[in-house]
């Protein structure tokens, strides 16, 4: 009881005038009581970069499953607190958030997360090879530019190709998803 009033005053408290250019979101998935019984529910995250270049948690909102209707009404939460600007989420590649992006930030691009997305890759691998897949697959986002991020890709693409035709064949597939990022502005 001594929290609920700061936490209320966090959630419900205005965000940054000078907008966020990039947002992380996710959702973690705990188990709460609720009425003498133990329930699972999601918590929803957003973390975004702010003018200055800071991160900053945006907001949290709890839910009874990772849903469409989960994600939209947190999205216009956050929309009614202020987030305007954003270009870029990042995410993984659950529908739900996909669909209320588009619905409540259409303007805003989706990029799906790159630590979600290489543990999907390596479980495409045996577990001896995932050093060497993963050691490719940073290669990648190492690059200085746009150009050469996407010609690593799939310089990478092809040398999976021979040993891990699935593997190639996922990766070149997700390739809009995974490297949405290059199309942002430099600055």
């Amino acid at each position: 009881e001594e929290l609920d009033e700061m936490v209320a005053d966090f959630r419900n408290r205005p965000l940054d005038p000078g907008g966020y250019a990039y947002l992380s979101c996710d959702a973690l998935t705990i188990k709460v009581r609720e009425g003498g019984r133990v329930v699972k529910c999601s918590v929803l995250l957003a973390t975004g970069v702010n003018a200055d270049g800071y991160r900053e948690m945006l907001g949290m909102h709890v839910a009874t499953a990772e849903s469409n209707a989960s994600w939209k009404g947190f999205f216009q939460d956050l929309k009614a607190r202020g987030l305007r600007g954003v270009f870029l989420i990042t995410s993984d590649a659950h529908e739900g958030i996909q669909h209320a992006i588009s619905e409540v930030l259409p303007d805003a691009s989706w990029q799906r997360c790159r630590t979600h997305f290489a543990k999907n890759l390596y479980e495409k691998v045996p577990k001896t090879q995932w050093p060497m897949v993963s050691a490719m697959f940073q290669t990648i986002f190492q690059q200085p530019d746009a150009q050469s991020t996407w010609g690593q890709a799939r310089e990478v693409v092809d040398l999976l190709e021979p040993k891990f035709p699935q593997v190639a064949a996922y990766l070149e597939e997700s390739l809009d998803e995974v490297l949405a990022f290059t199309a942002a502005p430099k600055p």
